[in-house]
């Protein structure tokens, strides 16, 4: 299948942006990768561009999720033990090191429960804005899309935390959709790590599907994500998994992405598709083995909002997700993520604005980057589905190999 075409740059979808500048109270701690500062300066530069005030954008806070809500994903026992740990944030015989939860990925911290569910809360809100509960007043217009740059965690088990997560937003957002009664949503993943978490809850689960386009985990955390990875008894090809040689750059990510995700999506006809925008697939990012640039990063997020349009009528909930290149590469693409989904996207050649670049500086001492672009032009190579690939790459065994395994539950190979 050949990529999809461009929509038009300048028609308003209708967004809703979550915000609530206690998301930041999220921090591990100096030193920790996940950094809030990354969240701030996406925020201000998002407002530094005037998305707030575009036609057909809402900015707002959600409550924190609460304890119901939570259970939609996670364990009673487990978000108990989420409490307790971050009472005792600074005593480590408090902290419950079996369920993730003062470890070297996830050490204490005091608002570990009460910023975890407020994230949670955001995507929770996001999945209703664009599937409102029934009942809901219908006096104004509903946003196509949502957009909540904190979220994302998608690592986060039903009774742990794991790698930077402790509450799985993404998984909760899709739970959220499901309760209102939409009976087929589509995730997908493009993070460098595996979206493992989001796979494990919905494993056995037909009315969602899972796709995550990540590192390979030969070299890479979790260690998941295998194309054999293709869901549960009960659900059949729910999950499909694309693994990839580390060192992949643009061209061969986005043409792992355009060989498998819109035919998938064509055949499984979601109706709500909720995506994770990782940002550490970018060569700059400290923890992973990708050499992808912001052009491709951003052309990824123009993939998904055309597909979204063109097998979701439109509804798109988009989560932000790794990414500890915090300065030079977060704000930058989330800032170009929230600018498609208003319907007003950037030009990449825009200069960063200077008031962005002064509070880059009095907030880290660092030089912010000049320009919203890597001076990139990523195209995808020729179309793999008419037999325009080489047997003998590696990035080719790695799409021929997510294709065998998951295409056939969906009738899309012989």
């Amino acid at each position: 299948m050949s990529a999809p075409a461009a929509r038009p740059r300048t028609v308003p979808c209708g967004l809703r942006l979550q915000w609530d500048e206690a998301v930041t109270a999220y921090d591990f701690g100096p030193g920790h990768p996940m950094d809030p500062v990354r969240l701030a300066l996406t925020m201000r530069l998002v407002e530094a561009f005037g998305i707030p005030d575009a036609p057909g954008v809402t900015v707002g806070a959600a409550a924190p999720a609460g304890d119901s809500t939570l259970r939609l994903v996670h364990d009673q026992a487990y978000i108990d033990a989420v409490r307790r740990t971050a009472a005792h944030w600074d005593d480590p015989a408090g902290q419950d090191v079996r369920r993730g939860l003062g470890t070297e990925d996830n050490p204490a911290f005091a608002a570990m429960h009460t910023a975890s569910a407020l994230i949670a809360g955001q995507s929770v809100a996001a999945a209703e804005a664009v599937w409102p509960a029934p009942g809901t007043p219908g006096d104004r217009p509903r946003p196509l899309h949502a957009v909540n740059v904190a979220g994302g965690l998608h690592h986060a088990m039903p009774e742990r935390a794991s790698g930077f997560c402790v509450y799985n937003d993404a998984a909760l957002a899709v739970a959220r959709l499901l309760e209102l009664g939409v009976e087929r949503v589509a995730y997908v993943d493009v993070d460098v790590h595996h979206g493992d978490g989001v796979q494990h809850v919905f494993w056995n689960d037909p009315r969602v599907l899972t796709v995550s386009v990540h590192e390979h985990p030969a070299t890479l955390f979790p260690q998941t994500g295998w194309p054999g990875e293709t869901g549960g008894p009960d659900a059949p090809g729910s999950a499909a998994n694309v693994p990839l040689p580390a060192g992949t750059g643009d061209a061969g990510w986005l043409r792992a992405f355009h060989a498998t995700v819109p035919e998938l999506l064509a055949a499984f006809r979601p109706q709500v598709l909720v995506t994770q925008h990782g940002a550490d697939t970018h060569v700059e990012d400290p923890l992973a083995h990708f050499a992808v640039s912001l052009d491709a990063q951003r052309a990824m997020a123009e993939a998904l909002h055309d597909l979204a349009h063109r097998y979701a009528d439109g509804r798109w909930v988009a989560l932000g997700g790794g990414g500890y290149a915090v300065v030079d590469v977060v704000p930058r693409i989330w800032t170009h993520l929230t600018a498609i989904a208003a319907g007003r996207p950037l030009d990449p050649e825009s200069d960063t604005p200077a008031e962005w670049r002064a509070e880059v500086y009095r907030r880290t001492r660092r030089q912010a980057p000049l320009r919203m672009t890597d001076g990139r032009h990523p195209v995808v190579w020729p179309d793999f589905a008419e037999g325009g690939y080489d047997p003998a790459d590696r990035l080719d065994q790695a799409i021929l190999a997510a294709r065998r395994e998951v295409f056939p539950y969906h009738g899309l190979l012989p």
